[in-house]
This record gives structure tokens, sequence and C-alpha cells, in this order.
């Protein structure tokens, strides 16, 4: 079984800490994590592929293990995370990768691909969201800030970091209880703790707007570039119903879709059937 190595790489004013396991020279696979994790959400998934792929999840500005400026020094905003995750692909000296992408790590991966079109060799998105019917309908907190950033509607957001919606709504729901371990939302609630953490989140929430509004241009370069896509998703997700899954299939009429009997961290409780996805869609990408 390959070691996992913990790493940092300095990228402008940001101390990105990061995993890596597998051969240096085997097809490199980069998995960007969601809110409010970080890379240990990966934890389960990478020694699964690390036999055959050089896997690499760094934690994004705001998040985990990352040292990153406080707010008033550095923007939080997802241009900012697309920034330094730019910084830090081309300071490890990252030429072509695919791309393994998670709730908040969709836009951020996108944003990327988008700006280096060439270097991507294929997409997995794991409840990674890029089209409006993937929302559900719990998401009228957040939309009332993004149409009206007052001080109430950026209150009304502080529910979405509390303990109990990373326990129970954000990891519980959909998920067997008997399947779902403690330790990655125990993390993210503690991660989350941290001062300064919550404000952080808040602005990225606000920000959050900026990627609805790429997603016409996200689809381009899906329609553009065509490239080979997976669609692997927890069909239970209180956030991104299944239906944001089946509409890649709009803009890349080969893309390959998987409904998994899971919520939306669905590695938590799904990992080896994800794995069983993800190796045989890059083994027949990649390497056939």
């Amino acid at each position: 079984m390959s070691v996992v190595r913990y790493k940092k790489q300095k990228v402008g004013e940001v101390e990105v800490f990061y995993r890596e396991a597998g051969p240096v020279d085997a097809p490199v696979l980069l998995l960007l994590h969601g809110f409010p994790s970080a890379s240990h959400m990966f934890r389960d998934l990478i020694p699964e592929l690390a036999d055959r792929y050089r896997v690499i999840a760094p934690d994004l500005p705001g998040f985990g293990q990352t040292e990153a400026p406080p707010r008033g020094a550095f923007t939080y905003s997802f241009e900012s995370l697309a920034e330094v995750l730019g910084g830090f692909v081309d300071a490890i000296g990252l030429r072509r990768y695919a791309l393994y992408v998670f709730d908040y790590g969709a836009p951020t991966g996108f944003r990327l691909a988008m700006r280096h079109p060439e270097r991507v060799t294929a997409i997995v998105s794991q409840n990674g969201n890029a089209y409006l019917e993937g929302f559900s309908d719990e998401w009228e907190a957040w939309q009332r800030y993004w149409r009206e950033p007052n001080d109430a509607n950026r209150e009304a957001c502080r529910a979405s970091l509390s303990a109990e919606t990373i326990r129970d709504w954000q990891y519980g729901t959909g998920a067997d209880p008997a399947r779902l371990s403690p330790d990655g939302y125990e993390l993210d609630i503690a991660y989350m703790a941290r001062p300064g953490a919550e404000e952080i989140q808040l602005d990225l929430i606000l920000d959050y707007r900026s990627n609805v509004a790429l997603y016409p241009a996200f689809q381009a370069y899906f329609r553009e570039h065509r490239p080979p896509l997976l669609a692997v998703w927890g069909r239970h997700d209180p956030a991104f119903v299944p239906a944001g899954a089946i509409a890649y299939r709009r803009d890349l009429p080969d893309a390959e879709v998987h409904l998994i009997d899971a919520g939306h961290f669905a590695l938590e409780t799904h990992h080896r059937k994800i794995a069983e996805y993800v190796r045989d869609f890059l083994a027949r990408m990649l390497e056939g």
C-alpha cells in the first residue's frame, strides 16, 4: 500500500497543506474538497487509488491545515481560491492531471480547467454541481444573502456553520448511520470553531453567487473541450440533487453518471464503491 505523504507548499502569502500518495511518475489525480471540509475527506479514497495514480489533495485557503492571511489581508473568494490552486499546481510542477471535484471544489477546479484546458485529462464530479437544476430547495437563506448582502441576511446564513448542521444535515442526511464515522464531521466542526473561521466561510457563502454566474461559462468549456467526465453522486444529497449529475449529459453526451445510495459526503460511507467507479473510468480514459 502506498504511503501518504503530508507536505506544504508556499504560494505567495499562502502555505498550502496537501496530501500526496502514489508513484511520482504515474498519471496525476488532483482531489479538490468541499465545504466545510478539507483534504481529510479523501483519507479513505486515497489508498484505494494510489497504487495506480499519483494522488494529490490540497487544503484550500480557509480550510483544514492550509495557512492563509486573515480577512482583510486576503480576499476569501472563489477567484482567490482558484488563483492559489493554480499557483500550487504550477509550484509542484503539474502539467497534466485529472480532476476529482466535490462541492466547493467543483467551481474552483472548473475555473482552473477553463484557464488551462490542455492540462485536464478527465473530470470526476462527486456531488460537484455546475447546473441550476442541481440545486435543492434548501438554498433559500444563501440565495437571499446573494440578492441582499446585508448584515441580517449574513447572520441568517450562520446556521449553516453550526455543529448540528454539519453533523446532522450535511453529513447525516441520506447516510446510513451505522456506516457514518464521526471522524470527518467532528474534525470539520473543530475547524469551524477556530477564531475567524465562521467569518471566512460567510464571505465564501456570499461569493458562491459568482459560481452560479459562471455556470454558462463552465458549460461552454464542457462543450468546447469535451473532457471525459464521470459523475458519481450521492442520490440523497440535501444540497445538490441528482438532476445536477444528469445535467452533465446535456453538454457532454458521453458523460458517465452513477447515482449511489448515499448523501452529500458519499465518501464517508461508500468510498470503496466510488473508488471502483473512478478506477474503471480512469483506466479507460487515461490508460486505454
